[in-house]
Order: structure tokens, then sequence, then C-alpha cells
């Protein structure tokens, strides 16, 4: 047995290596200002039959997101939900010089309930006036829009008159109800959302993941009326999903997008990016418990349509590892060129903990050797991708939850950001989890026979978020430690941005039961890059614009703008791209998006690396 372990352990890297690697990169890690006066709990108040798993049930809820939400033409403003005072808050990121008080936004005159809590924050323009809006997703009730009502200062611009406060949003119903001071309407339980033109009209639409179905979760005064998944690797009982579509009379709740036995998923991340050139954006479903799935979009103007698309089944890959049949339990999304080849590539977190459960996160890496290619194996229902986390040393890491990649560095390649951990006390629930991993599906949907987790009791509580660098020869290393970011407390949502214009994106993580925190990127010899503040002419971030650039050896760097997906945590709706340390001069930028018509845009730039204003219309306008 002592020889079976050393055999088949991983290998780890030396300490000499993890230190040369980590000198690319620094940060300066600063505590997050949060409004006083809300009372703190630390686990929820949740259904009876419930109860004996309290600590399970509150085991989400911490998110953040970056965004330039006072329009002052930086990233320098977060949206966090903190499950320890259930509240909304917009905070300045800690290292402006003149800022805002932090406040929590205010639900009234909407209808609202003691059983419901905010899960996550999306900041947009939602209602296409040029400022940025906060979309929040909640357990115990539909979305609500917060918009921006104070655009005086300039609406075109996203600029607003005075310093933010609650009173600078008018809280509005994305799905509408019923009116009156208490909250009567579908007890959505939603833990994700991905904004992006899914129909190809020109205007953005929005997809809400739901977790569990329609069900008191958090209403202490009911006993049942609630359910577990029906399976721990291809549930089919949960929330499923629910597209809104943008219309003149505002959103409008569109049924049939999803292909049959999807819409019912335990949705925890999704995200969206066009990957095979037709302006549509695919989307990629993180499903708890199984059913994972990436979907071809199929739709055109007015109507939103999705095709699953799945692996070419191989007898030398495991089925669990194959997209489409992944039995893993899915919890976070990102897209990206992970191997630089110009073509969108996905890292999916699950859980990894060896001596736990040890499913393997996937990064999905492109097999095919263009665009086209992509496209015409997506239309025969082929999802041309296969997974090399095991290859690229990112397969385990723990209990996963949000990713976001991201250049830190400036050295043309991305690294890998991973938030960890579920549930931190002292009483060791490990074997009690196993025993539950085997038990027959015909017991796992009713709640009475999940083994107690509670509060005090602990399931990967100490495992520390990743951060994943790329080495020489294209496999990762774990840096967090050596970075100060391993701090033992389960993490839910990571944001990125540039917050104060230097060129260097910023972390900004939220942890479940534990204060917010905000990595300032100090790298000491960052390599050149390229940002871009892409707003179409009503002064609205473009969402989906694609920005393609080829550097001076001939190869290309992609990235879009993202609306905004994953987990809990939404990156800043800038473009940003490493262009590394041997750029100084100008760089060939192919910029496509679309217009408010729908129209399809591409041109040509010369850029110098740095950051730059563009404005799209019928043609790119430095602003």
């Amino acid at each position: 047995m002592v020889g079976t372990f050393y055999a088949v352990r991983l290998p780890e890297p030396s300490a000499a290596e993890i230190r040369e690697a980590a000198g690319d990169f620094a940060f300066e890690t600063m505590s997050v200002a949060m409004p006083a006066g809300f009372k703190e709990q630390d686990i929820r108040k949740v259904n009876k039959a419930y109860k004996h798993i309290d600590a399970w049930i509150s085991s989400v809820g911490a998110g953040i997101a970056m965004n330039d939400v006072d329009g002052d033409g930086l990233a320098n403003d977060l949206c966090i939900t903190d499950p320890r005072i259930d509240q909304v808050v917009v905070t300045p990121t800690p290292d402006r010089e003149e800022a805002y008080q932090p406040f929590a936004l205010d639900a009234d005159p909407l209808p609202v309930s003691d059983t419901m809590a905010p899960m996550g924050c999306v900041p947009g323009d939602f209602n296409e006036d040029g400022a940025i809006d906060l979309l929040v997703y909640y357990w115990g009730r539909t979305p609500i829009v917060f918009t921006a009502k104070d655009t005086a200062g300039g609406a075109q611009d996203g600029r607003r008159g005075g310093a933010l406060t609650a009173d600078s949003f008018e809280a509005t119903e994305l799905l509408p109800g019923k009116p009156g001071p208490r909250y009567t309407g579908p007890l959505w339980n939603s833990n994700a959302a991905a904004v992006a033109d899914f129909d190809g009209d020109g205007h953005d639409d929005i997809f809400i993941g739901n977790y569990f179905p329609e069900s008191p979760v958090l209403d202490p005064s009911k006993d049942g009326d609630v359910v577990m998944n029906d399976s721990l690797s291809h549930a089919q009982n949960g929330g499923g999903g629910h597209f809104f579509r943008w219309t003149e009379h505002g959103y409008e709740k569109t049924d049939g997008s999803l292909p049959q036995g999807l819409n019912h998923g335990w949705t925890l991340g999704a995200s969206a990016a066009d990957l095979d050139g037709d302006h549509l954006p695919e989307l990629f479903l993180a499903h708890d418990f199984g059913t994972s799935a990436l979907l071809h979009n199929t739709s055109r103007p007015g109507k939103i349509e999705f095709a699953q698309v799945k692996s070419v089944h191989s007898g030398t890959v495991p089925k669990s590892k194959e997209i489409g049949r992944s039995s893993f339990k899915g919890m976070g999304i990102d897209f990206g060129d992970l191997d630089n080849d110009g073509l969108y590539d996905m890292f999916v977190s699950n859980i990894t903990t060896s001596f736990g459960i040890q499913e393997s996160n996937f990064a999905f890496i492109g097999t095919a050797g263009s665009r086209a290619e992509v496209r015409a194996r997506l239309e025969d229902g082929e999802a041309p991708f296969e997974d090399r986390s095991t290859d690229l040393g990112v397969a385990w890491s723990g209990w996963g939850w949000d990713v976001k990649t991201g250049d830190f560095d400036n050295d043309g390649n991305l690294e890998i950001t991973q938030a960890l951990g579920f549930v931190k006390g002292k009483e060791n629930r490990w074997p009690q989890l196993q025993e539950l991993a085997t038990t027959n599906d015909a017991l796992v949907p009713n709640p009475r026979w999940w083994p107690n987790v509670e509060r005090g009791d602990d399931l990967a509580g100490s495992q520390t978020m990743r951060f994943f660098a790329k080495k020489d020869d294209g496999t990762y290393l774990n840096l967090s430690e050596a970075l100060g970011l391993a701090v033992p407390v389960p993490t839910r949502g990571i944001a990125t941005g540039d917050a104060d214009g230097d060129g260097r994106l910023d972390l900004a993580v939220a942890r479940q039961w534990g204060e917010p925190a905000f990595h300032r990127n100090v790298s000491p010899d960052p390599g050149s890059h390229l940002g871009l503040k892409l707003v179409d002419e009503s002064g609205s971030p473009a969402i989906g614009a694609e920005v393609r650039v080829t550097l001076p050896d001939g190869t290309q760097r992609v990235s879009r703008l993202d609306g905004g997906g994953g987990h809990s945590g939404k990156r800043s709706t800038d473009v940003h791209i490493g262009l590394g340390r041997e750029v100084r001069g100008p760089v060939e930028v192919h910029l496509s998006w679309r217009d408010r018509d729908g129209d399809v845009h591409e041109q040509q730039l010369e850029l110098a690396p740095g950051w730059h204003s563009l404005r799209l219309g019928n043609q790119a306008k430095e602003k």
C-alpha cells in the first residue's frame, strides 16, 4: 500500500520552482469597506426539512462584481452579496483616493420577504441609457434590476451627478408580479446569471439559472414542500434556467429555449462566448450533480434557441469527462484561450478533493483547427473539445466554485483563478458525505436521508483559492500560497478588472461567511497590454464585441466583452489582453460587433499598447 501511494501520488513542484514562477506576480491585499448597522448572522434559517443540513443550505450566497458603476472611467466599484447581512452592497475598491460611502441597495417599493436572500449581482446597462444598472438574483424571489436613476451628468458616457448612494438606483422587477408590501410571487432559487445578445437582435438578453426548484427553501415556518437532487450524477429535478429577451417594452420571459432534458438542472454556473464566429454566443451550463452542457446557439432575432452538442464518445476517455455526458459536480465555468491558438477553451470547476470526492476540474481544450471547423462540428452536434486538465496540472484543487481566467502579468498567457472550499467548522463530515456519494439515487431526493451538516461541521472548510500560472512547458503551477492568496476560508465569487487604470488586472474575492477581499495587482515587471473600453452609440457596454490581436510574431490573442457569467463573480465589462514583454509598438487589432439594429460590423485597427476608449456604431471611433 505504501508503495502504491508513492507510485500514484501527484508530483509536487519544488519550493524553488514556485518561488521563481511567483516572481512575476505580486498582490497587495486590502480590506473592503462595508456599511455598518446591519445585524450579522453566521448561518441561515431554513425550511424545517433542511434543519439538519442547514450549514449545507447556507453554503452559497457570497458574490462579487467589479465594474465602473459611477461612470468615472475605471472599474473601481464593487457590488457584493454578503450572506452575513443578506444585503447587496455597493462599495468603492479600497485603492481609490476619493470615494463614496458604502451602502446597501434598497428594494423599496417592491415587495420583499424575510425568507429571501441575494446570491449574486450583475452590472450592466439593462435599460440602454448609458449608465450601469445592477441585476440581482435571489433565493426566495425572482430577480430585481436596480436601474440608475441619476444620469444627469451625461448618460451618453455613463457619468452620474454626485457620489453614489442608495438613492442612485430604482428597484424594478425583471419578471412583473403582484404589488404589495410582502412578496408572494414565484419562489425562484437562483445561483447563476449570464448576459449576452443571445438572439442577435442587437440588444442584451438575460439568462437566470436556478438551483432548487421553486420551493420555500429559506422559510423556517415550513416543514416540507422541498426536495434534494434526484441523482448524484445526472439530477434533473432542479430549478433549471429562464431566458429573458429584450423588447422595446421591457424584458420578456421566453420558454422552450433549452433542449428537453436540460431545463431542470441544478444550475450553479453559466457563461457565454461566441465559439464559432457567427456572432451568436454559445452557452455553457455548469449543473451540480451532473448534466452540465455546452449549447450551440441556433437563435434568430426574436427567438432564442439552443441545441446541445456532445463530445465524440471515445473508449479512451471516461464518459464522466466528456462534454454532454459528464457526471461531476459542476460549480463554475469560464471561457478563455488557454493554449493561445486563437480559439476559446473552457475551464469548469468541480469537486476534486483527494480522500474525499476526487472528481476533477475540466480544462476543455479545443481540438478544431479553425473557427470554420468549430462551426461545422457544432452544426453536426459535436463538441470539438477534450479535457486536458490532468496534463496541464489543473485537474485537482479542491471543492471548486467560481473561476476566472486573466493575464495578470501581461505576458500573453492566461492565468486561472479558482474559488474553493465548502463549509468551515471543526467536525469532519467527509466520511458521511462519502457514504452519501454511494447511496442509491432513489433515496437522495428526500432531505431526511442526508447526513447532518450543521453549524460546527466541516467539509473542505480550510481549502484555499487557487492561482494557476503557466510554465514554459505549458503546464500550470498553483502560486496562491506564495502570493499571499491562500487564506483558509471558503471562497465563492471572483471578479477581475483594472481598478486603477495601470494596465494590471486586479482581483476581488467573495468569501462565504467571511470578509470580502481586494487584491491590488502590484506585479513588478508586467508586459505590455491592450485595454479596450467598448461602448455602443448610446454609451452602453458593447456586450459580445470581440477583440482579436495579431502580435508581431504572427500569433493571435482573442478576448471578448463579457456581459457577466460564472458562478457568483462577474468581471468588469472591459477587454484586457496581455501582449508580452517584447511588444512595445502598435499591434494589429480586429474588432467585430453587432450594432443596435443587429447588424454585424468588422474593422481592422492599429492600436498602441495601453487603454483605449472606442465607440462602436457603423465604425469604431476613439472617444
